[in-house]
């Protein structure tokens, strides 16, 4: 119990444990009762478009092992030729023979481990490229039910796990299979009865691979699931640090981190111990089975005199490598699991569909571009929260170049306006327009190129201030950049910075304070240049004189462009054209602010409240 919380609220309030297992649930319900679509296959067209590669490493595989297979015969020969003939030069042919085959072996290995690692770093490069930008499809409905820091775990983590097969365990498996038949086959010619044998306890060791190996890549997946969760939680508490600190709920956030990572190890352990068993129980087999055979082999040579010591000798090499392989089959096979479960979840990524995306013949905006804004009748309700609209039967058409001022209290809807007018969502009724067209019916993209956005927590990124001016406009020149910057009244400090422009400002711009990053906000959707400008309390974080510059800006700003502000502010308000008064999701009250006074309603009482303070 913290601190802060009476005995009565820290009995009610779930463990960390609990919640955890709950979302584990919640995170693998999309997996449940689901048949095994065999999630590695997904790899196969990012890997057969490197076939040029793909076919040196196979071939250089196949080298590697005639190579070191030669050297088995090559070992049977010095025996029987020259250590038991005490033939000196017979000796000395087969060790050189025995030293080039170690030597061509040495050169495909090294070629082979090149060109499998080349080909799978490629690979991996390009799943984490479409993974990301898959994600940057995903619309913000997506992550109302997936934690960031899930997403994330599968881009990073899942990612890695799925590397480790592609550029180790992939090319160690086939290797290892291929030693198999190889070694069996060079065994049969040696000694058939004794390869009989061999073959009898194949199938016995590699069987509970295949029986346990489901198992194993069930707690690979629980594991990774835990570990996503908790990173999930982790990175919360680290992207609200100061708040964290500043509510005194450090160990809080720490106990409830410590608990999860404490249930990501218990299914961890779990998983370590089938894989370990079954790890012992076959190399038990293996290594049992293969001592049987050569003591079987040992009364040939000394007893029934059926075979020479150098066949028994290279048949001895030969089991070592056999039952070895089979051996690292099994580890690899566990390895080969933990991927697919990586790559289960990579893949549930890859298969989610935006549920806003571009129709299969959009209808393209006219052009020029006017900059007319329209709601009609517009019902929307956000995922998770059907029976509560946020907007329902709102109405509003703006014209072009006209500044309307949406306020209303908290929950009226006002920045819900914005995300469907920036297509994040689809409304369940009615119809969303710009310059007359349904937005369902036009390419998302280009409607978002016709809007500029201010928003009211100001999101920056890292990189310079120069960097986060460009990213309203990709092609922005420096002089286009500068110019919007000191239209946003930012020139003095941008210029103050250490290397003015091309300073780095951090991981989200830290280094500079609210105000100076809101205006930089605003220098961004400046140098856009879009016909429709929409701010959302966009001067919320300046002191009274950068709002008087900053609104002196937006004003030369929003000349000639359809300007929707979401404000309380007096001076937005009484610069706009038209005040639309919202509640409950729909238009209550709409004009000047004179007559909206006067008028005595919800927006005289709002003006009471809020605008005298000012």
């Amino acid at each position: 119990m913290s601190a802060t919380e009476t005995p009565a609220e820290a009995e009610g309030r779930p463990s960390a444990g609990a919640v955890l297992a709950q979302e584990i649930a919640q995170a693998r319900s999309g997996r449940a009762g689901k048949r095994d679509l065999k999630p590695l296959a997904r790899l196969k067209p990012y890997v057969l478009a490197y076939k040029g590669d793909v076919f040196l490493a196979v071939f250089f595989l196949l080298f590697a092992m005639g190579s070191t297979l030669a050297i088995t015969a090559a070992f049977g020969q010095l025996i029987d030729k020259g250590l038991t003939r005490n033939d000196i030069a017979a000796t000395n042919r087969w060790f050189i023979v025995m030293g080039l085959a170690a030597l061509a072996s040495a050169i495909a290995t090294a070629l082979r481990f090149f060109y499998v690692t080349r080909t799978g770093e490629r690979v991996i490069a390009d799943v984490r490229k479409a993974l990301y930008a898959h994600i940057l499809t995903l619309d913000p409905g997506f992550f109302l039910n997936m934690r960031l820091g899930e997403v994330l775990s599968r881009l990073t983590t899942d990612i890695a796990i799925v590397e480790t097969l592609v550029t180790t365990t992939v090319s160690v498996s086939l290797r290892n299979l291929l030693m198999v038949i190889g070694s069996v086959a060079m065994l049969a010619t040696v000694s058939l009865h004794l390869t009989l044998w061999v073959l009898v306890i194949l199938p016995v060791a590699i069987g509970p691979v295949f029986l346990f190996g489901r198992q194993v890549r069930k707690l690979t997946t629980r594991t990774q699931d835990r570990f996503a969760l908790a990173a999930g939680m982790a990175g919360e508490s680290l992207d609200a640090l100061e708040t964290v600190q500043a509510f005194g709920r450090e160990a809080s956030a720490g106990r409830r981190f410590s608990e999860a990572v404490e249930e990501t190890f218990r299914a961890s352990l779990v998983r370590m111990r089938v894989r370990s068993g079954l790890t012992a129980f076959v190399f038990a087999l293996f290594y049992g089975g293969i001592t049987l055979v050569l003591w079987l082999g040992a009364r040939q040579v000394q007893v029934e005199h059926t075979m020479s010591g150098g066949a028994l000798g290279q048949f001895v090499i030969l089991s070592v490598f056999a039952a070895s392989s089979v051996g690292a089959l099994g580890e690899s096979w566990g390895d080969m699991q933990k991927a697919a479960g990586a790559m289960e979840r990579i893949d549930e990524l890859l298969r989610t569909q935006p549920s806003i995306s571009a129709p299969a013949e959009p209808k393209p905006l006219p052009e020029p571009a006017q900059g007319a804004v329209e709601f009609q009748d517009v019902v929307f309700a956000y995922p998770g929260r059907p029976d509560l609209p946020a907007l329902n039967g709102f109405s509003l058409r703006v014209r072009p170049g006209e500044t309307v001022a949406l306020v209303g209290p908290s929950g009226a809807g006002k920045s819900t306006v914005f995300r469907l007018l920036l297509r994040f969502y689809d409304p369940q009724a009615g119809r969303v327009l710009i310059d007359d067209v349904d937005l369902k019916a036009a390419d998302p993209r280009e409607a978002r190129a016709r809007m500029a956005l201010v928003a009211q927590d100001t999101p920056l990124f890292s990189g310079s201030a120069a960097d986060n001016v460009r990213f309203g406009r990709e092609d922005a020149d420096l002089e286009a950049i500068r110019r919007a910057v000191a239209e946003a009244q930012a020139l003095n400090f941008v210029e103050a910075l250490p290397q003015g422009f091309d300073t780095p400002l951090g991981e989200r711009a830290r280094s500079l304070s609210g105000g100076q990053k809101q205006r930089l906000a605003i220098a961004r959707a400046l140098v856009r240049e879009a016909p429709i400008l929409l701010l959302d309390e966009a001067t919320s974080a300046l002191d009274a004189e950068n709002e008087r510059l900053v609104q002196q800006a937006l004003d030369r700003a929003m000349e000639g462009r359809t300007t929707l502000v979401i404000a309380h502010r007096l001076a937005t308000v009484l610069r706009a054209d038209r005040i639309v008064v919202m509640d409950e999701g729909r238009v209550v009250e709409q004009g000047k602010h004179a007559a909206l006074v006067a008028k005595g309603g919800l927006y005289a009482r709002l003006a009471e409240l809020q605008f005298q303070t000012d």
